[in-house]
């Protein structure tokens, strides 16, 4: 892990973002647009983090401690004032401190997390794999029925469905648990870890 110097711009959200994920944002309020234009003028990410108290609008919200840095894939900006971008999910990082602009918008100092080591699913875990395959097929299937070219899916262009951590982060997304759990396991260290859990929950719930 390594420590940053400079100040990152956060973005704190009720909602968990996890490495590769997708992230479609509405912005609005001029703090996180003048945030966001910044961001693309010098082509760098900004942090997602969970609020642990606060309100997304308003006064600055206190964030969780781990978050995922969020790349603007696309933009568009369909009236004045608004700004609807597509994101993804990249490095995990660890906040070590925060402050609050004049603005009201976050900024903070932090460690990256290491990416998750390439662990192969496990026999064990093999029906979790093939469960979430069916599932982005189906959603896929659908969306692109239902809305032709204009479907744009809720999942990474490129799968990897071999891939523990992978599996992982996508059933993370989807699953219907509480922020607090997704948070948690965002911020596991081991991705097979991270899966066992998701793997007991699927089983617990007879969805596998």
């Amino acid at each position: 892990m390594t420590d940053r110097t400079d100040w990152i711009p956060l973005f704190p959200l009720n909602t968990v973002l996890f490495p590769d994920g997708i992230l479609p944002l509405k912005i609005f309020e001029t703090r996180y647009m003048d945030m966001v234009r910044d961001c693309m003028k010098r082509d760098i990410p900004f942090g997602i983090v969970l609020i642990r108290s606060g309100e997304e609008v308003g006064q600055a919200a206190d964030p969780e401690d781990v978050g995922c840095f969020a790349h603007i894939v696309n933009w568009d900006a369909p009236q004045l004032g608004l700004l609807m971008l597509r994101t993804k999910g990249g490095q995990r990082f660890r906040i070590i401190e925060t402050r609050v602009c004049s603005d009201q918008h976050l900024e903070a100092r932090v460690e990256y997390i290491a990416p998750d080591l390439p662990s192969a699913v496990t026999e064990q875990h093999a029906s979790a794999a093939r469960a979430l395959q069916l599932i982005v097929q189906d959603i896929t299937a659908r969306g692109k029925e239902e809305l032709g070219d204009a479907f744009e899916s809720p999942f990474p262009d490129m799968s990897r469905f071999d891939d523990a951590g992978w599996v992982a982060n996508r059933w993370s997304e989807v699953l219907p648990i509480p922020m607090k759990a997704r948070q948690h396991l965002l911020a596991l260290s081991d991705p097979l870890k991270r899966l066992s859990i998701v793997q007991q929950y699927l089983e617990q719930q007879n969805i596998l």
